[in-house]
């Protein structure tokens, strides 16, 4: 029996599958991080684009604010550059029928 080994002792064969064993877990681990990794990061981008336009938005929501506040306060001091030229407008209370 030269050609037989002792049972107890692994064979080249043997130690090759055992380390498929081990690395195949392994692999699997690490794919399943870099996935992962690139869900986070993907949702990271996407977040950052949401964000980017909402403040896009309320730039111009806060412009268009702005105009009309303007609008507003020219009207009113149009109003008060009328009523101070026609004082008399107010100063008489509603005439009654007698």
């Amino acid at each position: 029996m030269e050609g037989a080994k002792p049972s107890g002792v692994p064979t080249a064969i043997d130690r090759n599958l055992m380390r498929m064993y081990v690395l195949l877990p392994v692999a699997v681990i690490l794919l399943a991080c870099l996935l992962y990794a690139a869900d986070r990061g993907l949702k990271a981008v996407r977040q950052g684009l949401r964000r980017r336009e909402a403040g896009i938005r309320l730039l111009a929501a806060a412009a268009q604010a702005e105009e009309e506040e303007r609008q507003r306060r020219e009207t009113k001091e149009a109003s008060g550059a009328l009523t101070s030229v026609l004082p008399a407008i107010h100063d008489r209370g509603p005439r009654s029928v007698a």
